[in-house]
């Protein structure tokens, strides 16, 4: 067994060794109790941003604004905060950040009172031309008042000529590339807007004839609402007193969503292309069983988002599931001094073997996928020291080897483990007995598709194939890399 961490590339940031979540939206037009049922919605998308929520709301003369960091139950669970926020209509959000640190200037909803009235705009995505567009802008003469790329969107919107307020939101969309599920709101509509490839979802909700647009199935379900459909890719939905209003402004495109909310980021009790989160990752287990058996005593999912391919692997193998590792729930980033000595605690602190169903067994650990490593390092020492005669592990995704552009926070390239080693060395830098990942054509199969069609993708996948679907204008050469730099810093 290699020694763990040797590679000075890897330290055991247990924290950065995860793929962060983009971000929550949830609007709402036509109902009383439009601010609470917002903040409802995003306690059920809270796995998607944990650093800050807010929400806009309007009650027919002003808008009004709370916007916090921290957790939404920390702010909006307030009977006198959401007095505050009185109307009919709310927009809500809660956000990782991806651009922009983590500031209260860049949460969410951004607001502005342009010409044509109060706009608040919601984004989950992220803008690959976002800092081309914000340097052109600034360099015309605007102000930006956050280091968020969602900014852009506002000032695009008020530069616009159109003459109606929808037209002018379309013009604005024209101009973005990426990805992006956007909400805005103005004091007589809710407008939603899905890129052209679909690459981050957005669903249409309804409750007691008020709409709802928001990002995953979970947000309906916690208030009692019924799942009408998914907005389409590249389409832009109005919502106001007359009802729901459909426009295609742009041409169609085949839609390639995310493979990721399948594998990391929906919650699994929500339904995505008319599947069960669950019931897909399960699928991935049962794939990976039939692609990468092992001759082992037991199957213990890493917590908590390796249980459901791990029961799909027992299931399809016939090997017995346990609870191996308990997960301590309470604990967010480590509380303690960042010495190295805690550091290297950090894990314990969120996970602990159960040595009852590991000592002297021979172990298989599914996790969902591998970043850096260092965490799964970690985890495979445990279960040693638990007593496992050997600890096997399969990765219920295919191998990570490139970065992400459209709003998942992934390492640069150089630290991704599996950019930068083979399949045997991940396995000695691990310290497994064996490792394999689930192959590409085998998550496709997963979610129902014969295979990965190489000429026409069914989703995006570039963390595992290096096919980005979009243009990549802030990426490219080192000068974005400079540009990015700057704008971090000037959080």
């Amino acid at each position: 067994m290699a020694a763990p961490g040797g590679n000075p590339e890897f330290n055991f940031d247990l924290d950065g060794d995860t793929l962060r979540e983009e971000c929550g939206v949830f609007g709402i037009f036509g109902h009383d109790d439009a601010a609470a049922l917002t903040a409802l919605g995003l306690h059920a998308l809270q796995h998607r941003g944990q650093e800050a929520a807010g929400i806009v709301a309007f009650n027919g003369e002003r808008f009004h604004s709370e916007r916090r960091l921290g957790l939404v139950g920390d702010h909006f669970s307030s009977e006198n905060t959401i007095k505050r926020l009185q109307g009919r209509v709310a927009l809500g959000h809660v956000r990782y950040s991806t651009t922009g640190e983590t500031i209260l200037r860049n949460v969410q909803p951004l607001f502005a009172e342009l010409s044509a009235g109060g706009l608040a705009v919601a984004h989950n995505g992220n803008l690959t031309n976002g800092l081309t567009l914000r340097r052109e802008l600034v360099a015309q003469g605007a102000i930006c008042q956050s280091t968020s790329d969602t900014e852009v969107i506002l000032h695009l919107v008020a530069r616009s000529q159109k003459p109606r307020i929808v037209e002018r939101y379309i013009d604005a969309l024209r101009a973005l590339e990426g990805a992006y599920s956007l909400v805005a709101m103005t004091n007589k509509k809710l407008i939603g807007a899905r890129d052209p490839l679909g690459i981050r979802p957005l669903i249409l909700g309804e409750l007691n004839g008020a709409y709802i647009l928001c990002s995953e199935t979970c947000a309906l379900d916690i208030i009692g609402a019924r799942f009408v459909r998914e907005v389409e890719n590249g389409e832009v939905i109005v919502i106001s007193e007359d009802g729901v209003e459909s426009l295609r402004p742009f041409p169609r495109m085949h839609p390639r969503p995310c493979v990721f909310e399948y594998v990391y980021f929906s919650r699994p009790d929500s339904i995505l292309g008319g599947r069960s989160v669950y019931e897909v990752r399960k699928q991935f287990g049962r794939q990976l069983a039939q692609e990468s058996p092992a001759d082992v005593d037991v199957i213990i999912p890493v917590p908590d988002s390796g249980v459901p391919a791990a029961l799909g692997f027992s299931q399809e193998a016939g090997i017995p599931f346990e609870l191996g590792i308990i997960r301590n729930h309470y604990v967010g980033r480590t509380f303690i001094e960042p010495t190295q000595t805690i550091r290297a605690l950090g894990v314990k602190l969120k996970h602990n073997a159960n040595r009852a169903v590991i000592s002297g067994k021979r172990v298989l650990l599914v996790d969902d996928s591998i970043v850096r490593g260092t965490t799964s390092v970690k985890i495979v020492r445990m279960m040693y020291e638990a007593g496992a005669r050997e600890v096997h592990m399969r990765i219920a995704c295919p191998p990570i080897r490139h970065p992400d552009f459209y709003g998942i926070d992934t390492p640069e390239q150089k630290s991704l483990l599996a950019a930068t080693h083979t399949l045997e060395e991940m396995r000695d830098y691990i310290g497994v007995t064996s490792l394999a990942f689930l192959s590409v054509d085998g998550l496709y199969r997963a979610v129902g598709h014969d295979g990965r069609d190489p000429v026409r993708p069914q989703f995006t996948d570039h963390c595992f194939t290096g096919d980005y679907p979009t243009h990549l204008t802030d990426i490219i050469g080192e000068s974005a890399k400079q540009q990015l730099s700057l704008l971090a810093e000037a959080g």
